[in-house]
């Protein structure tokens, strides 16, 4: 695995740790972009890599996401990320669940964890066995916590509504066409919410069979995932897996808006340009998916100071992210900047890096 100072992601990360324990098989990166707000927050990818350095960008791509995401999301939590490094047969054991509730522990409180790609809240009460320092734990009915995935496609459900708003001066999804990109937990329950607001739905995931029990639920059409990124649309909503927005793939968007869950969407930050460039409205990912790290982190604090939280707390700061993409889109049309600029910008003096 190569040195992470080399890595074009490496951004002054505070701290990047390697772990391996050998009993259990576990190899797993933990990356610390920042704690200017408070501990690093962010969840923990489960995900095999053909390239062990694929591993190294993400946890440092993403870690620098949470950073940007808390921070612009008012929550007094700095940017953290962790990766396990899985066999192409996705083995997950107790043990190598166990020995990363360790390693979160040894931190002492500067990194929190929760639910990523990959990993289930089953996972997260397993690991809550060796650490105290995780959330999207279950809780009680009413409370915040728990998956974070309902409440992540709740924020990306009012900032399309948003950016359809903006971009095409609508004030109703009715008849809208949305492409969803993905139909997992986050994906699925944007079309699901934007299905009941009458738009169009066309939807794509690697696993073809859950798309199409998707679009027959909700009344939309399963593309083949070669060519979501390609179908005639008013709005792409990427879902799934990050760095799709690269030369190729915006050269084949045919859409107005790209409002999604992913995250880094952007291959590289020259792309927001690209699509600035093009006319297509952006948010940007890590403010308008802000919604499940709200609801965990709430849960997390509130859990700290041994008091209940409230979901109807989370559900006010989720009602948020539509102000604060307006206020980027209109900073990015009055100085003709690509939205993701503009966000980097705000976020980094947010975290003391202005």
């Amino acid at each position: 695995m190569p040195a992470f100072w080399t890595e074009a992601d490496w951004d002054a990360h505070e701290r990047v740790e390697v772990v391996h324990d050998r009993a259990s098989g576990l190899t797993a990166i933990i990356a610390l972009h920042s704690t200017h707000l408070g501990p690093g927050a962010g969840g923990t990818r489960f995900w095999h890599y053909a390239d062990p350095a694929g591993a190294m960008r993400d946890a440092l791509r993403l870690s620098r996401g949470m950073s940007f995401k808390n921070a612009m999301a008012g929550l007094p939590m700095g940017g953290g990320k962790a990766v396990v490094m899985l066999d192409k047969d996705g083995t997950k054991t107790d043990a190598m669940l166990e020995a990363f509730g360790d390693a979160v522990e040894a931190l002492n409180g500067r990194y929190v964890t929760a639910e990523d790609v990959g990993a289930t809240v089953a996972d997260m009460v397993k690991i809550a066995g060796r650490t105290r320092h995780v959330c999207g734990l279950p809780v009680s009915e009413g409370d915040a916590g728990g998956d974070p995935g309902p409440f992540t496609a709740m924020g990306i459900y009012h900032g399309i509504k948003a950016a359809v708003a903006h971009k095409l001066g609508k004030d109703s999804m009715a008849g809208v066409r949305v492409a969803v990109q993905g139909c997992g937990s986050v994906g699925g329950g944007v079309a699901r919410l934007l299905a009941k607001d009458g738009a169009s739905l066309i939807v794509s995931d690697i696993n073809t069979k859950r798309a199409q029990a998707l679009a027959q639920e909700i009344g939309g059409e399963a593309v083949d995932g070669d060519v979501v990124m390609g179908t005639e649309c008013d709005v792409f909503s990427p879902n799934a897996l990050g760095a799709i927005l690269d030369d190729d793939g915006i050269a084949r968007l045919d859409c107005a808006i790209v409002a999604g869950g992913a995250n880094n969407q952007l291959a590289r930050p020259e792309h927001g340009a690209m699509l600035h460039e093009r006319g297509i409205l952006y948010a940007p990912d890590y403010v308008i998916n802000a919604g499940g790290i709200i609801n965990v982190s709430l849960e997390y604090l509130c859990r700290q100071k041994g008091e209940p939280c409230d979901i109807n707390e989370v559900r006010k700061r989720i009602a948020q992210i539509p102000a604060r993409l307006q206020s980027i889109w209109n900073t990015s049309e009055a100085e003709s900047r690509p939205s993701n600029e503009v966000a980097d910008a705000m976020a980094m003096e947010l975290i003391g890096r202005g």
